[in-house]
């Protein structure tokens, strides 16, 4: 996870320990809440000393601000990889195979990390939201390229946009993971992929 512009370059050594200390924040405020996760939690988890903690990071907010880079990076940037695949149908079926698959093993807890620190954050600290909000149109971006592969391969209708299918797919999947999280349940997930997958498939020519 590269480091912020403004901040010191750091040796190997010193990347991989903010590496872990950043990686244990992430599962404590993934599992209890940002609110709820204390410096001293995260210390413990990354088996660190807390001035190191203080050497990395100001204070508790610098953290959460890590924390969401580094969840961007893992969650999005895990699936960038996936993003040139959606450009068929077939694609977008084992995309949506996939994201089901992964609940399942889950128990269908945890939810969306960025969507967590997003419930929490975005009304309490303007930074937090807008550091999300650009994960979330990166995801979107890539959701698109494929989309977009698509209609310019004349696929889709004329009127098919790209852009809001993309926007539409984020949006069922972000929701169709708290009902799975809350329901411990993958089919509230399956039924909004299912829902966007039957009108991509309306649109094809």
């Amino acid at each position: 996870m590269p480091v912020p512009a403004g901040e010191p370059r750091l040796t190997a050594k010193g990347a991989r320990t903010r590496l872990r200390i950043v990686a244990a924040a992430a599962e404590l405020m993934n599992d209890t809440s940002v609110a709820g996760t204390t410096v001293e939690q995260v210390r413990d988890a990354a088996g660190v000393s807390s001035s190191q903690i203080y050497h990395y990071f100001a204070d508790k907010q610098a953290l959460v601000k890590a924390v969401i880079a580094y969840q961007n990076d893992t969650v999005v940037g895990g699936q960038e990889a996936l993003f040139d695949k959606l450009d068929t149908l077939d694609g977008l079926r084992a995309w949506r195979d996939a994201i089901v698959e992964l609940q399942r093993q889950r128990e269908c807890r945890g939810g969306c990390p960025m969507g967590t620190l997003g419930s929490e954050l975005a009304e309490i600290d303007a930074e937090a939201r807008a550091d999300l909000a650009g994960g979330f149109i990166r995801w979107a971006a890539g959701l698109r390229r494929g989309y977009q592969a698509m209609y310019d391969r004349g696929d889709l209708v004329a009127e098919a946009d790209p852009g809001k299918l993309a926007t539409a797919t984020l949006a069922a999947l972000q929701g169709g993971l708290l009902l799975t999280q809350l329901n411990r349940d993958t089919e509230p997930l399956e039924s909004a992929l299912d829902v966007i997958l039957d009108h991509v498939r309306s649109l094809v020519r």
